[in-house]
């Protein structure tokens, strides 16, 4: 069978994917190589994509760098689909991060309650009143920004897991259906 006729950018990346065959000759993995290429790993099953879906969902949310490595490093112990996984992650790209940081701070500062009046003097208003940026960084935008990407991780992922599950057993019983329509026609 000839193989398709590849130009451009599909055969710079078809060139440059790294195949099973390398990975297991590579010497630096050639230690590892059994836990990254287990064949459950990359199956698409019932239980795996909904792993990878969440896993990859939370890494996403929670690291702006570095988020597809370490999806794929946290695949192998959580038995999560290690493409679905990395493939998630995309969540985090330059249009949506923004917007993502944002809510996360705004739902930090409700959580917190930064914006509640609390009877006597507060800490953030404690300190003093020229510490500049560098203080509400700190003591206001950092703190809220964390919880609320912890928050906003937290329910992606249980979303996300939630939806590839459902969504797998809809497609499961649409193929099954299919399949009984096809058998008695």
């Amino acid at each position: 069978m000839a193989e398709p006729v590849r130009s451009g950018v599909a055969a710079w990346v078809w060139n440059h994917v790294p195949t099973r065959d390398s990975f297991e000759r590579n010497r630096w993995l050639r230690p590892v190589a059994h836990l990254v290429l287990a064949p459950a790993l990359w199956r698409f099953t019932r239980r795996s994509v909904p792993r990878g879906v969440a896993l990859g969902l939370v890494i996403g949310t929670l690291l702006p760098i570095a988020h597809m490595p370490l999806a794929a490093l946290l695949s192998l112990p959580l038995k999560a689909n290690v493409p679905v996984a990395v493939g998630t992650t995309l969540l985090n790209n330059p249009v949506t991060v923004p917007i993502l940081w944002v809510a996360a701070y705004r739902i930090g500062r409700w959580v917190l309650r930064l914006d509640a009046t609390v009877p006597g003097r507060p800490i953030i208003h404690g300190v003093e009143a020229n510490a500049g940026w560098m203080h509400w960084l700190m003591v206001e935008v950092g703190p809220a920004t964390m919880i609320g990407l912890l928050i906003i991780a937290a329910a992606l992922g249980v979303a996300g897991y939630a939806a590839s599950a459902i969504g797998w057993r809809v497609w499961i019983a649409r193929k099954w259906r299919n399949r009984h329509v096809t058998k008695h026609n």
